[in-house]
């Protein structure tokens, strides 16, 4: 038996996750109906939603707590990238709906209407009364914000406590980062029992009848996570940044594809932030940051969906307009977080723009639902591989400027998982 461990072990953890995603295709064609498969996703999904929030809450508070002074520049920086990609991924896809108009069938007649936000300002006002929540409410329901301001509170008072007390906390921080570490070693498992549900449920017959709107909508992100995102990292580092981005996207987007959950996805990103050598004072709050702001899926999908509701209404729409689409998705997406359903249910707030009523608007909704099995896989996996692609990217720039070598996109912390 430990022999057998030894071997695992020593297997790439990637390697590991393309064998169970194999396994899990297979077993959901050929057996769709052993659910128990599907449980072990189910259950791995849940895991990293549970220890997410203390994660970050207790990491957060270590770190500033024990944290030397000068990283308010690559904060800057960072939220900079976010904001600018989420930016470039909307003018993307405007771009891609412009060059492949894609009309809708509208013909679900009901949905929770009441639910929507009204307008970008309702939107921003959600977002501000998220930050000043019941800190144990934020962390039952994973609100981000809120975990990451009061942490941030409680980080800076703690500064002034006793040095005992600050060992005690890196402590603290050390253990659940532990049991992290134990969780995603189990992601081979858990992605195989989440493919196994998303082929025996689905299968591939989404493709046929929206077929096109997914072709354009996996187009644009596909060109934002292999294009964009990459260049503007390029342009901050004045070098090549493609091997950290194609890194990002191989261990970090891979899981966040099959979880879909950025939230699930942020102890998987602060594991590969510590393998790349990444100071655990910035990327504790840049991380879970990214989770919250950095959203370029949501904002490809909020722009061509509402660009295909015009469409389909035959509503003429220029190119003041398209930008002004541009900037409220990148606002709204911003705020995704804060908003009950995700992107999608800022659609109808899009839609608004060009003046279409809310009970066309929803039927978008309700087509986003049906697509929602690989579009918001792929969202949430750009989104994810963003947040330590940037991450990283501030930091190897400060090390650009103290004159320090390395290697962009390689590993520092090789041995860890060996370790553990």
């Amino acid at each position: 038996m430990k022999q057998i461990v030894n071997m695992w072990n020593k297997v790439s953890l990637i390697v590991k996750i393309a064998v169970g995603i194999v396994i899990g295709a297979t077993l959901g064609m050929l057996v769709p109906a052993a659910t128990g498969v599907g449980l072990i996703g189910t259950m791995f999904v849940r895991a990293l939603k549970a220890i997410a929030p203390i994660l970050v809450f207790v990491l957060v508070i270590s770190s500033i707590a024990n944290a030397g002074k000068g990283n308010g520049k690559q904060f800057r920086m960072i939220t900079l990238m976010y904001i600018l990609s989420t930016l470039l991924a909307a003018v993307v896809a405007v771009s891609a709906s412009f060059i492949f108009p894609v009309k809708m069938t509208l013909d679900i007649e009901s949905y929770q209407a009441d639910v929507v936000p009204s307008g970008i300002v309702e939107v921003l006002e959600n977002l501000l009364l998220n930050i000043t929540d019941n800190p144990i409410r934020a962390m039952i329901d994973a609100n981000y914000l809120c975990i990451l301001a009061w942490a941030l509170l409680l980080g800076l008072a703690m500064r002034r406590a006793e040095k005992s007390v600050r060992c005690a906390l890196v402590s603290v921080s050390d253990a659940v980062a532990h049991v992290v570490r134990w969780i995603i070693g189990c992601a081979p498992f858990g992605i195989m029992g989440l493919v196994f549900t998303t082929v025996s449920e689905s299968g591939l017959s989404i493709f046929r009848e929206y077929g096109k709107l997914l072709l354009v909508l996996v187009g644009a992100m596909l060109m934002v996570a292999l294009v964009v995102d990459p260049l503007l990292a390029s342009f901050f580092l004045k070098k090549n940044a493609y091997p950290l981005a194609l890194r990002c996207l191989r261990e970090s987007g891979v899981t966040a594809f099959f979880t879909r959950s950025s939230a699930a996805n942020i102890p998987v990103n602060m594991t590969l932030c510590k393998r790349l050598g990444l100071d655990p004072d910035v990327y504790s709050v840049s991380i879970p940051l990214g989770a919250t702001i950095n959203m370029d899926g949501a904002a490809i999908t909020i722009t061509i969906m509402a660009l295909s509701v015009a469409n389909t209404m035959s509503v003429s729409v220029d190119l003041p307009t398209a930008f002004v689409l541009s900037m409220m998705a990148t606002l709204g997406a911003c705020g995704a977080s804060g908003v009950a359903g995700g992107s999608l249910l800022l659609i109808p707030m899009a839609c608004s723009l060009f003046g279409i009523p809310q009970d066309i608007s929803m039927q978008a909704v309700a087509v986003g639902m049906i697509i929602g099995v690989v579009q918001d896989s792929l969202e949430t996996a750009i989104n994810s591989s963003g947040d330590v692609l940037f991450a990283a990217t501030a930091e190897y720039r400060q090390w650009q400027k103290e004159g320090k070598e390395f290697k962009i996109g390689a590993i520092v912390n090789s041995d860890e998982e060996k370790s553990d």
